[in-house]
């Protein structure tokens, strides 16, 4: 009965509140990693950014103006990561918060001996557990770049990797998966990574994904959707795992 009711209301937001033909195509336009989608999955995003649409609040910091087209342009990223999922990966939270440009981001963190310090730092984008995600929208539409780069899929992979607490790079794997190849594959792509960092070799994607697990899934997440074919040749056994979660093969996609 419950299924049947969301089906229901689901129906109804889509019916209600569709998004018009102009400002949809205007908006995906923009995104170089949704080319190769067939039809039917572009079908979905739609049905799926609307849906989001609904239920998130994108609010504006600093004077910033939200359009209609920046907000589609958000919810299309942040819905590619659950396009075979579901929305309900993104419950329990609300608001999207878009700063003009980079913004100051307080917090406080122990040292090696315990002592506590307040630092802060400009950034692009920020997720909290259980609260609102916050974006640069001079970032965001950096993605048009195609270089690998996408602050909106960082942020919202880490709100995936939050579904079962602090981000730590290990999201809560679907039933057919297996939590020990899953960390067979993160490990030692990690500890390989860190080491061609800390030695100042060429990496493929940001040098920021060695400040952690949870910023290495996060990057790499980035990198699978925006440039998947050298994801699957350097990372074979990460872009399987991701190709799990996901339940979308991009590389195929770019191949094809």
């Amino acid at each position: 009965m419950a299924w049947n009711l969301t089906s229901w209301y689901r129906r109804r937001i889509l019916k209600n509140e569709s998004i018009p033909d102009d400002l949809w195509l205007k908006a995906i336009a923009r995104l170089r990693f949704l080319r190769g989608l067939t039809l039917d999955e572009i079908g979905r995003l739609r049905e799926h950014v609307t849906l989001f649409l609904h239920a998130k609040q994108i609010s504006s910091a600093h004077g910033l103006v939200v359009t209609d087209e920046m907000r589609v342009m958000i919810a299309a990223q942040a819905c590619i990561l659950i396009l075979n999922l579901d929305l309900d990966y993104y419950d329990g939270w609300v608001e999207i918060i878009l700063y003009p440009g980079e913004f100051i981001r307080d917090y406080e963190y122990v040292d090696e001996a315990g002592i506590v310090h307040h630092a802060n730092e400009a950034a692009s984008g920020e997720s909290w557990l259980g609260g609102p995600v916050i974006l640069s929208w001079e970032n965001t539409v950096a993605v048009e770049a195609g270089v690998g780069y996408n602050v909106v899929i960082h942020e919202f992979a880490h709100k995936l990797d939050m579904l079962n607490g602090d981000a730590n790079g290990f999201p809560p794997l679907h039933a057919d998966m297996s939590r020990q190849a899953w960390s067979d594959a993160f490990n030692r792509a990690y500890a390989r990574f860190c080491a061609s960092v800390d030695a100042d070799e060429a990496v493929i994607i940001d040098s920021y994904a060695a400040e952690n697990p949870a910023e290495f899934f996060a990057v790499v997440s980035e990198a699978f959707f925006e440039t998947p074919l050298p994801i699957k040749q350097h990372f074979p056994a990460v872009y399987e795992q991701l190709a799990l979660f996901y339940r979308q093969d991009p590389a195929q996609r770019w191949s094809g």
